[in-house]
């Protein structure tokens, strides 16, 4: 068997094994076997130069270049009016009935048969994640996209693509299909997340959200990112006579299909299932936050249309946020890794919706006093989860409101916010509402919190530096600042607890490797106040070198896109604190190299196609539009939407229109497709004698 044959048979071979594994849950080889084939895969991509288009090698995930286009949809997405009553349901139960009555009506004068009335109600989970749509052509994955505002949303394609569960190509080999569903990250997968990372998430929603947003798609499989569909939205070859039906459609389509759904005749078993599923969500692995009741007969739905806002033929059944009284036994004050001192509640345990209670958010001073908790200490308090992983103190519970002002006001329940740290003891400094220790230098808490953001994956990249050996170094007072990192010696490792040659040779080898690091991921490892991973590529985009960011004036700052007064006052404060110059002096002594932009290039091979411009315009044969951008940029091109005298390159695919006509007039080369941007990369790296 030749080697194409070979990577076609075992590119369906793994595609097969993670659908079910991933699809399916029941997994059909060892991992030991699936492993021996993934890595036979690979070695025949490295050897033939060729990763065939749903390859399981392309859902490893790498970083993206850029930010995400817009995605108009092909049907616009509405949203659903909603019902926290039983008697609101019925209402729209009698309203659809009674449009049916009118529709059948119309029909009979036209000769034609009558709807089904009373309509099949299907009942289904609504999911609290992200909504997404999928579109498929001719059986490939050619666009992916956030809900946005129901017409145009973001492109998310690269991080979709990464989800295990997800199929780059279906079995429909023709046509156009745009599948609905709803992105989640699972509740154990969010554990563990915030388990592992000082900046905790809120709840899965907004764990999910970040994921497909991040700039790094590996982001998507270290939070379990996954999807579950529940609707087609076109098809342009394939129509449905039910809602179950279309759901059988997506399985077919080797889809991870909605967990539940289930189709009624009658209103009663209806609302009955609605109150058993109400009670059993605890025990999912996933966020709902309501039921999604839909007229199963597509027909009975397309008479009854839909208003302005929301389709007549389906309504959501809104779960009531999950509320609870306990008493707020006393308030714990932490230390974070930037030196805020923020608040948490320590409250009696008390059962939520299956899970127990023992801690609450109350964010800062202000948080505390809006909420009428000055002297909530010792008192009954009104907690509220609704899908959050921290609950929120809503208030006093109604009956401490109705005790008189003077034992309201007594000292002995009120909350005294700290004077000093309550790690380190340095006086505490106010900002707004938040409360700030200064002492970032020896405050142990903050030093472990920021020796472990600087070595993270996205900034310095450190393999092996955990939290707890940040502890260890701490604790044997071997580091004082994260300049000490780079000073290490084997002899001060091996003195730690569980520290043998290997593992200790294995940390300073990858510290040594951290010293030459681009410019944003140096900027974000340093833990300036707001400047996340996306602001400090920003910032290094734009001003390219490390000396022009320390050196910027607060003017030179807000010019930069998504700056404002509060990000340039806190890069301003940190690059003039002299404990920060200090550490900067210690990093480039020993070694440190923030790689300037144009720097980037030369450490890993001069990029072939820096300083192009490049337009894309019609149909590519195996990349989508997406895809293409990507690539250019990865090797250094720029990619514009229209035609100008500063185009360098056109790359026109099948029906290309205006924009290949226009770079004909103004003489500008065109490249046919694929194949013509391959040509054109090849022969530059030829030229620049780089291989990649």
């Amino acid at each position: 068997m030749d080697k194409r044959a070979r990577m076609a048979e075992l590119v369906a071979l793994l595609n097969d094994y993670n659908y079910a594994y991933y699809t399916l849950g029941e997994p059909k080889v060892s991992d030991a076997e699936y492993d021996a084939l993934y890595d036979e895969l690979v070695l025949l991509e490295a050897e033939t130069g060729e990763v065939l288009p749903d390859s399981p090698t392309q859902k490893v995930g790498a970083k993206l270049s850029g930010r995400f286009p817009e995605h108009r949809h092909l049907v616009p997405l509405q949203s659903l009016d909603k019902a926290q009553t039983e008697e609101a349901l019925e209402d729209w139960a009698r309203r659809t009935v009674r449009l049916i009555d009118e529709a059948n009506r119309a029909r009979a004068a036209r000769g034609e048969p009558p709807l089904p009335n009373p309509p099949a109600f299907v009942l289904e989970p609504k999911f609290d994640g992200l909504t997404v749509v999928l579109t498929y052509e001719n059986g490939r994955l050619t666009r992916a996209a956030t809900r946005g505002n129901g017409v145009v949303g973001e492109m998310i394609l690269e991080t979709v693509k990464v989800i295990p569960s997800v199929p780059l190509s279906i079995p429909a080999t023709g046509g156009t299909y745009e599948f609905q569903g709803e992105a989640i990250m699972p509740r154990s997968r969010l554990i563990a997340y915030n388990e592992a990372h000082e900046t905790k998430l809120a709840n899965a929603r907004n764990g999910v959200a970040g994921a497909l947003r991040n700039q790094d798609t590996r982001e998507v499989r270290r939070r379990g990112v996954d999807i579950f569909f529940y609707h087609v939205n076109y098809a342009s070859d394939r129509e449905f006579a039910t809602h179950r039906e279309m759901i059988a459609f997506l399985r077919e389509m080797r889809l991870k299909v909605t967990p539940y759904s289930e189709a009624f005749d009658d209103l009663q078993a209806l609302m009955d299932a609605i109150r058993r599923l109400e009670a059993e969500r605890a025990a999912l692995d996933y966020d709902i936050d309501g039921l999604v009741v839909k007229i199963d007969d597509i027909a009975v739905r397309q008479a009854l249309g839909s208003t302005a806002k929301a389709p007549r033929w389906a309504i959501a059944w809104k779960f009531k946020a999950e509320e609870a009284v306990t008493r707020l036994i006393e308030v714990a004050w932490n230390v974070g890794r930037t030196g805020v001192v923020t608040p948490q509640a320590v409250l009696e345990p008390v059962d939520i919706g299956g899970v127990t209670v023992r801690h609450a958010t109350l964010n800062n001073i202000e948080d505390i006093e809006r909420k009428g908790l000055r002297f909530a200490r010792g008192r009954l308090v009104r907690l509220r989860r609704s899908n959050d992983v921290i609950p929120q103190i809503l208030g006093l519970a109604e009956a401490e409101r109705d005790e008189s002002e003077s034992t309201a006001g007594h000292p002995a329940h009120e909350i005294v916010p700290p004077e000093v740290c309550p790690a380190c003891g340095t006086p505490l400094e106010r900002e707004g509402p938040f409360l700030l220790c200064p002492n970032s230098l020896s405050c142990k808490p903050q030093l472990i919190r920021q020796i472990v953001h600087f070595a993270q994956r996205d900034a310095m990249d450190i393999e092996g530096l955990s939290e707890k050996t940040a502890e260890q170094l701490v604790d044997a007072a071997i580091v004082t600042d994260v300049a000490d990192l780079f000073q290490l010696k084997a002899e001060d490792l091996l003195r730690l607890p569980r520290f043998g040659e290997k593992k200790a040779a294995n940390l300073l080898e990858a510290i040594e490797r951290a010293k030459r690091v681009p410019l944003d991921r140096f900027l974000f490892a340093l833990g300036i106040r707001n400047v996340g991973k996306e602001m400090a590529r920003r910032l290094a985009e734009h001003f390219r070198t490390f000396q022009t960011v320390a050196a910027a004036s607060r003017e030179a700052l807000t010019a930069v896109e998504g700056v404002g007064d509060v990000v340039a006052e806190n890069v301003l404060h940190f690059f003039n604190a002299p404990h920060v110059q200090k550490t900067l002096e210690k990093l480039f002594r020993l070694g440190v190299v923030p790689l300037p932009l144009e720097d980037r290039a030369t450490e890993a091979g001069a990029l072939p196609l820096a300083g192009l411009t490049f337009v894309l315009t019609g149909t590519l044969q195996t990349l989508s539009r997406e895809e293409a951008k990507a690539k250019i940029e990865s090797l250094g091109g720029k990619v514009t939407d229209s035609v100008s005298k500063k185009t360098d390159y056109v790359v026109a695919g099948e029906k290309a229109g205006s924009k290949r006509a226009k770079a004909e007039a103004l003489g500008i080369p065109i490249l046919e497709g694929e194949a013509g941007l391959t040509a054109l990369i090849e022969a530059r790296l030829k030229a620049n004698e780089v291989r990649l």
